[in-house]
């Protein structure tokens, strides 16, 4: 894939799919596990529950319980989901110009694995090298 050229949802997966093989080995078998939903938009009820009313403002969604806060004697709620929106992140990378859609979209990946593993700032900034 180019990068001048807007992909399809399954370009967006498969960048992210190759950001989570990518991830350190401590890492890469539990990210690779979470379910994985690219979308041209978020649907009105995340939006809602969300309480966000541009539905441009959200790239990414994680939908789970971290596995900092699971528990054995949890019941399963169904799989944990990492949601990305196609169009919100297309326009984003369009606005800022100064990045590949590869380093975007592996950046909310890495943002949204986040929040699956619990990790603080310090662990994400380790991993995702997005501010240097």
């Amino acid at each position: 894939m180019d990068d001048q050229t807007a992909p399809d949802c399954a370009g967006i997966e498969r960048l992210a799919r190759e950001t989570a093989a990518a991830l350190p080995d401590a890492f890469r078998p539990a990210a690779l596990a979470v379910a994985l939903r690219v979308e041209e938009l978020p649907a009105d009820d995340m939006l809602d529950e969300l309480g966000i009313e541009d539905p441009f403002e959200l790239t990414g969604l994680y939908d789970g319980i971290p596995l900092t806060a699971k528990s054995v004697m949890d019941q399963p709620q169904g799989p944990d989901v990492i949601w990305l929106f196609r169009r919100p992140i297309l326009d984003e990378w369009v606005a800022r110009g100064n990045v590949t859609l590869r380093e975007l979209v592996g950046h909310v990946m890495v943002h949204e694995l986040a929040h699956h593993f619990g990790w603080s700032d310090d662990d994400i900034a380790a991993i995702d090298r997005w501010w240097e």
